[in-house]
């Protein structure tokens, strides 16, 4: 098992009904990075009405493209030893499963959970993946790759206007559309690009379902009395329109208004306007910084003692330990970081907003789909379906996808570890698969049931492979789903989101 940084505080404690499951991922203890997508219903709403407008004709989820993260793949993947857990397997169930039928089905019956989810990329396009609802405690949580979530043109923060659309079909939502509220992933891919870590867990809203109506702006006053779905947008205007929106004596008013914030640009410790501050990171990193007066040098480290609940719940990157007298201690080590700082001034207009029967709510996720189950520490060499969206064409310019409706691949994942060091993967699992670009984030089930079309999910799609060189994919890769990775989504699986709509 690889790690890139040291362990967070307290190992995660699983509740509910993934208690049980989650038992054997005690040593597992991650740095995860969760990030707020679309923070409350209006801004949710927002998001939804990008997508789908007041009609809810959705052209842009019709004119989206798919998500095509690489540049120039290398064309092939080293190949090791095999896998090592890193505890013992486990399992959380599946949400709505049906009743054992003894029918024989000779087609493959594709799960109702697996669909797509969109956003807007860094430059602004609208864009798609494939993903699958997945168990979880409030039955909101979506599973698909980290870079379908993680845009790392961006620094590693979240996509813009996340949504996940279950049973996509050419500009339909026929069961609701779907906003993502909060985005977990592990911290290596987040910061560092580790491909070995390419998963992430999207809480979603409440579904909702276009109805008639639109959004109405009124007045302050107006919003302020109304006691219905409701929303303040927010845009920011030239200095010469927010002169013009104060009022008869140059003061602000209640929907314009300047904000001033402090930038820090990095400088060198020679710079004339340079300022010295400081900056926490691990006892590893500052092990490892130089000393003297130069850019991330060690400063000073200190201890302080805390409540044993203070030690427990500890997320940040200090060095933990239970001393011995006893006593719970964490020491934060920092390190010097040389800025200029300067103020930025924005001028913003608020517009206030009544939503009137445009939306209507359509049920949680997992109530309405169901949810697929999660597998971890899994041996290799099991049969596994994977469900995905491919669309995008082969090397050679072959197009055999359109990536309109969902493909399936299936096979036994390889007992051989993976690696390419363009990519940062040191512990990939595959399967021989032909599916292409569009499939990012496709879910790898083990023990799918077709009559039931429920599984465990045991992988993600994160690469596409032409292992031998012809010019066609022919493997998809994902990472290894292991105690870190149940840690992660167990934390994800515990946390409520609710309805946009009142």
């Amino acid at each position: 098992m690889k790690r890139i940084l040291i362990p967070a505080g307290g190992a995660i404690i699983a509740t509910g009904l993934l208690a049980a499951g989650l038992a054997g991922t005690a040593s597992a203890d991650p740095r995860w990075e969760y990030d707020t997508m679309a923070k409350d219903a209006p801004a949710a709403v927002d998001v939804a009405e990008y997508w789908l407008g007041h009609n809810g004709e959705a052209q842009r989820l019709a004119a989206a493209t798919a998500y095509n993260w690489e540049t120039k793949p290398s064309s092939t993947l080293s190949v090791g030893g095999g896998y090592v857990a890193d505890g013992k397997p486990g399992f959380a169930a599946p949400i709505g499963e049906e009743k054992k039928t003894t029918a024989k089905v000779k087609n493959i019956n594709l799960p109702k959970t697996i669909g797509k989810v969109f956003f807007v990329d860094d430059n602004g396009n609208p864009r798609w993946c494939s993903a699958t609802s997945i168990q979880a405690k409030y039955r909101n949580l979506v599973a698909t790759a980290g870079h379908c979530v993680y845009d790392e043109a961006q620094n590693g923060s979240v996509m813009d206007n996340w949504i996940f659309v279950p049973g996509y079909y050419q500009g339909k939502a026929p069961y609701g559309v779907y906003v993502g509220k909060t985005a977990y992933t592990h911290y290596d891919f987040a910061v560092y690009e580790d491909r070995d870590r390419d998963y992430a867990f999207v809480t979603v809203y409440n579904g909702i379902r276009v109805g008639g109506g639109a959004p109405k702006v009124v007045t302050k006053d107006v919003f302020d009395k109304y006691d219905g779905l409701k929303g303040v947008k927010t845009t920011e205007i030239s200095q010469a329109e927010y002169e013009k929106c104060r009022d008869f004596n140059g003061k602000e008013t209640s929907d314009c208004y300047a904000k001033t914030s402090e930038t820090q640009e990095l400088v060198g410790p020679d710079h004339a306007d340079a300022v010295q501050v400081k900056e926490e990171v691990s006892k590893e990193a500052y092990a490892a910084a130089p000393a003297g007066n130069v850019q991330g040098a060690k400063d000073y480290e200190v201890t302080e003692n805390v409540t044993e609940t203070e030690y427990k719940n500890y997320t940040g990157p200090g060095y933990r330990k239970i001393d011995a007298n006893g006593n719970f201690t964490i020491t934060h080590y920092y390190v010097k970081k040389f800025v200029k700082k300067s103020s930025t001034t924005k001028y913003l207009k608020d517009t206030f907003i009544i939503v009137e029967g445009w939306i209507r709510d359509a049920g949680r996720l997992g109530d309405v789909v169901g949810g697929q189950g999660f597998a971890w520490n899994q041996k290799t060499g099991q049969n596994v379906f994977v469900f995905g969206y491919p669309a995008l064409t082969h090397p050679d310019g072959n197009k055999p996808y359109t990536g309109i409706t969902p493909k399936w691949c299936y096979g036994k994942t390889s007992g051989k570890v993976y690696t390419n060091a363009s990519y940062k993967i040191e512990e990939h699992v595959a399967i021989k698969c032909a599916m292409t670009q569009g499939a990012d984030g496709a879910p790898w089930l083990i023990k799918y049931s077709n009559a039931k079309r429920l599984g465990y999910v045991n992988g993600v799609t994160s690469t596409f492979v032409d292992q031998d060189g012809n010019g066609r994919w022919d493997y998809n890769t994902s990472a290894y789903f292991d105690g870190e990775t149940a840690a992660i989504y167990a934390k994800a699986a515990n946390v409520w989101s609710g309805s946009i709509v009142k």
